[in-house]
């Protein structure tokens, strides 16, 4: 296990260039599946959820040429579906929840598929029923092996559109459905589809790949199936997970830092919902600058003066995984602000770390925490500490940097699963961090 020690207290300052989407290249990737042509996709970040998934690819047949930093190719002519059902790959299924997003082009396309329990983050339940009920109803058949805790469809004779409206709107159920549901004999309705800008690039590629989708950006897609796909060129969206990471570092280290290339348009609520924090964000064309805090930054009230609560929901809401940022953040902030994590019961876990480190939170509940900020009137003081998950990494790595003394984290491995370089793209901007 590797582990980084951080000098904190340092004002960075530089240009940044965001990585590609994590969570848009998990379900690119797996659309290669869905045609026997080359499709290259570019702005692929280079981090460990989005390399194993391309081992995965790889080893279940599908011909790889990288053509460049962040570009492959992929061609899908010849695969070997015995790994399906091979030790191998419950193995390296198992580690990765992005997996579970071949089912859906495998079903489309050979009328099978299967995926062992996948892993990931342990931020609490994460439910596959939406995906697995999609396929039901588009008429595969479901079986589930409790003893190997492997899950399996099949429909040998194709699959069948049909009218479906989904329990919750899962951005990775609704990638799956739509990936299985292009290649159904006839017309598709998905109700409650999650309509994320991942979902948005998921269903243009699927267009420039010849598939007929209508409604994309709403929750109501209508998809006509087709007989096959052809290839196509994509490219990755900059990754706003990792955007709002860096405007909470700037705001948190008093940094003066430009983001660039953002694609503002795909932001949503990001930039309005740090504002409410007090941070500053200017528009400089499609880059973003954040100005140095040095006299910190103020929580908003509502209108009736009540104290701020931010919480999450589904697109166009704010992206829960962006609360662990808003949760440090506002540990240096004057005045109080609750957090309500509302989709994972086990994301807010993290905050016992932060208390070591000085800051006044109360955890009410799995759910919800409230946050009574310093103003800067005192630091936060270094500690050792373990990261449990992605989002909790990055923002105790971001509380270390701000931190008097020299903070050690454990476990980056979770970090380097969503954050590409992160150590050197830090030194780069002047942070004084190891990776030992």
């Amino acid at each position: 296990m590797a582990t980084f020690q951080i000098e904190g207290g340092i004002p960075l300052k530089g240009e940044i260039q965001p990585q590609g989407a994590k969570n848009e290249a998990l379900q690119i990737l797996c659309a290669v599946l869905l045609t026997k042509e080359e499709v290259r996709i570019d702005n692929i970040p280079d981090i460990v959820d989005v390399n194993k998934l391309i081992d995965i690819l790889s080893n279940l047949g599908v011909k790889i040429r990288k053509n460049g930093k962040g570009s492959y190719s992929f061609i899908s002519d010849d695969l070997q579906l015995d790994y399906l059902e091979s030790e191998l790959f419950k193995k390296e299924g198992s580690s990765l929840r992005g997996s579970i997003m071949i089912v859906g082009p495998l079903l489309a396309r050979f009328g099978k598929g299967y995926i062992p329990r996948p892993g990931g983050d342990k931020i609490g339940r994460r439910r596959l029923d939406t995906h697995f009920e999609g396929f039901i109803k588009l008429g595969a058949k479901f079986r589930y092996n409790k003893e190997e805790r492997f899950y399996g469809v099949e429909a040998p004779n194709g699959l069948t559109g049909t009218y479906m409206l989904l329990e919750e709107a899962s951005v990775t159920g609704t990638a799956n459905i739509v990936m299985a549901a292009v290649m159904a004999k006839g017309k598709t309705t998905i109700y409650n589809a999650a309509c994320e800008p991942y979902i948005q690039q998921l269903c243009s590629m699927l267009v420039a790949m010849g598939a007929k989708i209508k409604g994309i950006g709403s929750n109501l897609l209508e998809i006509e199936g087709v007989e096959e796909l052809h290839g196509c060129t994509h490219t990755i969206l900059p990754d706003m997970i990792e955007i709002g990471s860096w405007i909470g570092l700037a705001a948190m280290t008093k940094s003066e830092i430009t983001i660039k290339n953002v694609s503002w348009k795909h932001l949503g609520l990001i930039p309005s919902t740090f504002a409410k924090l007090g941070i500053q964000i200017e528009k400089r064309g499609d880059d973003m600058f954040i100005p140095a805090h040095r006299d910190g930054y103020e929580v908003q009230s509502f209108i009736d003066g009540s104290i701020m609560n931010i919480s999450d929901a589904p697109w166009p809401g704010f992206t829960p995984d962006l609360l662990s940022i808003m949760l440090v953040v506002a540990t240096q902030a004057r005045g109080s602000v609750l957090i309500h994590q509302k989709m994972f019961e086990s994301r807010l876990f993290f905050v016992d770390k932060l208390i070591d480190m000085g800051a006044k939170i109360i955890l009410c509940d799995p759910h919800r925490a409230t946050i009574i900020g310093h103003d800067f009137k005192s630091q936060l003081k270094a500690t050792v500490m373990s990261s449990p998950d992605i989002r909790a990494g990055i923002s105790l790595l971001i509380a270390a940097l701000s931190a008097k003394g020299t903070s050690t984290i454990h476990n980056i491995e979770q970090i380097d699963r969503g954050y590409e370089n992160i150590d050197g793209r830090l030194k780069a901007l002047g942070a004084k961090i190891t990776r030992i």
